[in-house]
């Protein structure tokens, strides 16, 4: 506790940002790495095959909203008890994950084995994307314990100060899921080809591998809490916690499933090419934002350890650095799409009909990350500083209300260029949200310090 102490609470801020966030923006720059590679080495069997994977996207972002919104919950729970001094919650909040991690995982094998393909067939009568789809999504849900230990554990080392070793864990699993991929789909070696199934094992493999290396980071090297059966059950006083800010992180991240379920809908009146697109530009903007949202579970711990004790003027000076760095990486990515459409696309086997209408939409699309970048920021210090709901404002304007709502619309003239526009129409609007939300959460915290600097 002392050396989580002397981190987030003395270290200089700038100092402290880069020991705490880069390994995580490493390491989410790998898992946003071997996303896209999933749907590169997907996209060499069909078509069909990709718009499968596409498609499963609602789903698999749901089953990682409640496992970050949990993690997040716990993150900021662990991260403020430490900072005010109670370490008997703070262990507490560390068992608890456990439990709600078996409970997520139940629920998961449920739906992979009854609703699998009734999701599918909701959203296409294609028998061929209904198959693969079948194929892929009850794999991923009913080997989802990887998933919801690996970011529990990985939380809980960002938490108390280990974000390096959250970083190897991250790391680990997403080479050995891009090193399965091509063994497992096209049947390397002594291995049978298995198509969209080996995409969804090597995924649920390297998830495992990911848990199990976080779990032994924890035992060995965190020294906050220990792990103790008889703490495991939860009590409401510490699901109320961990819900307060873990269940806005939720719908935060689930809102990305509604939003992608929607736009997938607008997109198939067009063309299922149309849909694959979509499904790329999710992969790319989702890799695009990745140093964005490794930041961010970096500055989590920050943000709520300072918060609890109090040292406002290190919160500050935090989120000002965030903004820089966040729109800066964001500005490189967005320039780096700008002058590279048509190699990204060729990755995934992109057609002569595809190119056709892709690279345009996906130029367009790539001029909404910079101002996407500020506004997550904005919301993740909203979220870290007690003010929950304002995060969820953020993201319900950000991914449902002004996108959906503006390709529901644009799509209304009958003109598919046009719907690409809705991603950054979107994200300018709700800049203006975010920005005027996270402006007053800090006049308000500088007005309870009158010594705090302007």
């Amino acid at each position: 506790m002392n050396r989580t102490q002397d981190k987030l609470g003395q270290m200089p801020i700038g100092k402290l940002l880069v020991t705490m966030s880069l390994p995580m923006m490493i390491s989410m720059f790998i898992q946003a790495l071997y996303n896209v590679v999933d749907s590169i080495f997907v996209a060499q069997l069909s078509e069909d095959a990709l718009t499968a994977v596409s498609l499963a996207f609602p789903l698999q972002n749901i089953m990682v909203a409640v496992a970050v919104g949990t993690g997040v919950g716990i993150n900021a729970l662990v991260s403020r008890s430490l900072g005010e001094g109670n370490l008997r919650r703070a262990e507490k909040a560390a068992n608890v994950q456990v439990f709600l991690d078996l409970v997520y995982t139940l629920l998961c094998v449920l739906v992979g084995l009854f609703f699998s393909r009734s999701f599918y067939s909701a959203q296409t009568n294609v028998q061929s994307i209904v198959n693969y789809g079948e194929q892929y999504i009850s794999i991923v849900c009913i080997w989802s314990l990887g998933l919801f230990m690996c970011q529990g554990f990985e939380k809980l080392l960002i938490a108390t100060g280990n974000a390096a070793l959250s970083m190897v864990s991250q790391a680990l699993g997403a080479i050995i899921n891009i090193i399965l991929d091509p063994i497992l789909i096209f049947g390397l070696g002594p291995f049978p080809a298995l198509g969209v199934r080996g995409a969804a094992i090597a995924t649920v493999i390297g998830q495992f591998a990911a848990a199990v290396c976080a779990l032994i980071c924890n035992l060995k090297y965190n020294t906050a809490t220990r792990f103790r059966f008889r703490l495991m059950l939860p009590d409401f006083r510490i699901l109320r916690h961990i819900y307060a800010v873990g269940f806005p992180s939720m719908i935060t991240v689930g809102l990305t499933a509604v939003m992608s379920y929607c736009m997938n809908g607008i997109f198939l009146t067009f063309s299922t090419t149309a849909t694959a697109v979509y499904g790329i530009w999710l992969k790319l903007q989702s890799f695009g934002f990745m140093p964005v949202f490794g930041m961010n579970n970096g500055t989590i711990a920050i943000y709520s350890y300072n918060y609890g004790a109090k040292k406002y003027d290190r919160v500050f000076k935090t989120l000002r650095l965030s903004l820089i760095v966040g729109a800066s990486c964001s500005l490189l990515v967005t320039v780096l799409y700008e002058l590279i459409p048509v190699q990204l696309l060729t990755l995934f086997n992109a057609s002569d009909y595809m190119l056709s209408f892709a690279v345009s939409a996906l130029r367009i699309c790539t001029l909404s990350l910079v101002f996407g970048a500020v506004s997550v920021i904005f919301s993740s210090a909203c979220q870290s500083l007690g003010r929950a709901r304002y995060s969820l404002v953020i993201n319900m304007c950000r991914q449902v209300v002004f996108q959906v709502a503006a390709a529901w619309i644009l799509s209304r003239f009958g003109k598919l260029e046009i719907v690409w526009f809705a991603p950054l129409i979107a994200e300018a609007l709700t800049l203006a949200v975010s920005t005027t939300l996270g402006s007053g959460v800090i006049r308000r915290l500088k007005a309870t310090d009158s010594a705090l600097p302007d």
